[in-house]
Order: C-alpha cells, then sequence, then structure tokens
C-alpha cells in the first residue's frame, strides 16, 4: 500500500513489528551530553555508583529510537505516525550502550473522530525490546489517522 494505511485498514489485535537498531556507545554520550547531561549517562565510572550500575543510554534516546522503529516498521498509517499523546510511559528496563532494539506495536483501539470525518484515533502500545526480547519500553500513545476518502 503505497500511501499507507487509512484508519479503515486498521482493527484491535492487529500487530506490527520493526527491523532492529544498534545502539552506538558513543551516541548514548552524544545525545546524553545534548539533552540529559547526567552522570549515569556520560560516565562509565560515575555510572558504576548509580541505581544503573553501569552506563546506560537516556529513557529520552531510547523513545527517539523507538520513534525511528516505528517510521522504519510494517505500521505505516497514512500521512505519518502524528502523535496525539501517551496514556502511558514507561522505562522497565535499562538500555545499555551495544543493545539491539526492535519494536512491536499492538493495536488496541480504533476510533473515527466525530468533529471530524476526515480522521480518527489509533491507539497502540508500543514495546520496545532489546536483543535479550526485555522490554527496555513500553508506552500506549494515541495517532491521528486519516480516514480513506470517500
Amino acid at each position: 500500500m503505497s500511501g499507507g494505511r487509512y484508519l479503515e485498514d486498521y482493527a484491535v489485535g492487529q500487530k506490527y513489528s520493526s527491523g532492529r537498531l544498534k545502539l552506538d556507545p558513543a551516541r548514548v554520550k552524544s545525545f546524553a551530553a545534548e539533552f540529559d547531561p547526567q552522570p549515569f549517562h556520560l560516565d562509565e565510572e560515575a555510572a558504576q555508583a548509580t541505581l544503573f550500575r553501569g552506563l546506560a543510554a537516556s529513557g529520552w534516546h531510547t523513545a527517539a529510537l523507538t520513534m525511528r522503529l516505528l517510521v522504519e516498521s510494517e505500521l505505516k498509517p497514512a500521512g505519518g505516525i502524528i502523535g496525539a499523546g501517551f496514556d502511558e510511559l514507561r522505562w522497565p528496563k535499562p538500555v545499555r550502550p551495544g543493545d539491539e532494539l526492535r519494536v512491536e506495536v499492538e493495536v488496541l483501539e480504533v476510533r473515527p473522530s466525530k468533529s471530524r470525518p476526515e480522521q480518527g484515533m489509533l491507539k497502540m502500545r508500543t514495546t520496545t525490546f532489546n536483543q535479550a526480547d526485555e522490554a527496555v519500553q513500553i508506552s500506549v500513545g494515541n495517532l491521528v489517522v486519516k480516514r480513506r476518502p470517500q
């Protein structure tokens, strides 16, 4: 489907997956230096003395990588991935330099808009896994998705 999937193409229970993306150790530090400059994201030695017991990527870096994986995934909503907010966002395990991430998406709700007939909302659970199949980020988010033109 070259233009992407319309709201009518989604159904509760559908699942989509992504390819894999390896986390470059240098990018962990460069992202943190710019956006989340805390010692456990920047310095291996300092990170050893923290809750993480080693260097960990920022959760916001994990969120950005998840977005990249979503864009490249099978999800493909018409008009792009347009977020309308999250109901839930959790980081159950730290992401480490060198981890290889992948994403799985499950459609939880498909709802046409009452006030905007050209669009609707898609509620989905997105789980980001590391190479050991451990969940490192879980989110429940809402997307604005185009409806099929009449």
